[in-house]
């Protein structure tokens, strides 16, 4: 390790936020992508907030939205980009990473990974 291996550098910002992190977790398991109201309520946000999330994500590159109609009512189709998707994952495994080591400097006895006891 670096003499600056606690930065965590690694981890993109754009992704390190807990709302953010939510609302990428339900589009990546969502192929077809989401509703903004489902999105909404799934990750426990306002609209305002889910707004300035997506913006940013989708400044990003991260997402993409689709404004339409339904009937007569406007919604709006939330969905993670291809790029964005990649990203994620390159993400979750760096964090994966972290993780694992922080538990076997834990538990120096137990080989590197997630296991339980």
């Amino acid at each position: 390790m670096t003499n600056n291996e606690f930065t965590l550098a690694g981890l993109d910002r754009i992704f390190h936020e807990k709302a953010r992190l939510g609302i990428l977790t339900c589009l990546v398991t969502h192929a077809d992508g989401m509703i903004f109201g489902e999105l909404r309520d799934l990750c426990g946000l306002t609209d305002g907030n889910l707004n300035r999330h997506l913006d940013a994500l989708q400044n990003a590159g991260l997402v993409e939205q689709w404004k339409g109609y339904k009937g007569k009512r406007p919604q709006t189709l939330c969905r993670i980009t291809s790029d964005g998707r990649e990203r994620f994952r390159a993400y979750l495994q760096h964090l994966e990473s972290i993780v694992a080591d922080a538990l076997a400097a834990v538990n120096p006895n137990t080989e590197k990974g997630f296991q339980t006891t």
